[in-house]
């Protein structure tokens, strides 16, 4: 299938949060209880339509461990948009979401979008921290905000869809500087397909597209 426009995403925040598995219920629509760590980075893409325009999102899921942080820190250089993810169930990982703000918008672009994302809505019981923590967070730090459950799919869709339409939106306005390729879109002269873009990949000695 065809598309216009590739917009690169990162997922971070702590290890455990469910980055992994809000990946998997986008990608694949389904969750996966049990996860491995995530050594590094694992990878994942989905074509979405906004606007009668066809996006291909290239998902990056990034490792929560500290001794990944300089893995994860090349990501986010030439990414147009992130998901920083915190466990409502787990307050430390909400604690931690300032410092993990400060990576991504230290070696990232000045246009990235980013999304804070409070997961395991399905485990509202056990909540330890609240809607409205959530969202003062995001309105002090300039962060557009939802809450979700990767096990339930609640808000899944969202979360991307919604971070994908900002940046389409500034790349209709011209605020999008797209010839560069530290904002992470790629503009597609004449759309291509996933099967091209596969075997372009394979021609310059690439891995997955």
């Amino acid at each position: 299938m065809s598309f216009n426009y590739l917009y690169k995403f990162v997922i971070i925040g702590d290890s455990g949060v469910g980055k992994s598995c809000i990946l998997l219920q986008f990608t694949d629509h389904r969750f996966q209880a049990l996860h491995d760590l995530t050594i590094g980075v694992e990878f994942g893409a989905r074509l979405i339509d906004i606007e009668g325009e066809k996006i291909k999102l290239q998902i990056w899921d990034t490792a929560g461990q500290e001794s990944f942080r300089s893995i994860t820190r090349s990501y986010y250089r030439g990414a147009a948009g992130a998901l920083l993810v915190y466990d409502i169930t787990r307050r430390e990982t909400f604690n931690h979401l300032v410092s993990w703000l400060e990576d991504a918008r230290q070696h990232s672009s000045k246009d990235l979008k980013i999304m804070l994302v409070g997961n395991k809505l399905d485990l509202d019981y056990k909540r330890e921290v609240s809607y409205e923590e959530g969202l003062t967070f995001a309105q002090e730090h300039n962060l557009t905000f939802v809450e979700t459950s990767a096990k339930s799919s609640q808000n899944i869709e969202e979360s991307f869809i919604a971070t994908s339409r900002m940046i389409h939106n500034h790349v209709k306005s011209g605020e999008f500087d797209i010839q560069n390729e530290s904002t992470g879109i790629t503009l597609v002269s004449s759309p291509v397909t996933l099967e091209e873009l596969s075997e372009e990949k394979k021609k310059n000695g690439g891995g997955c597209c």
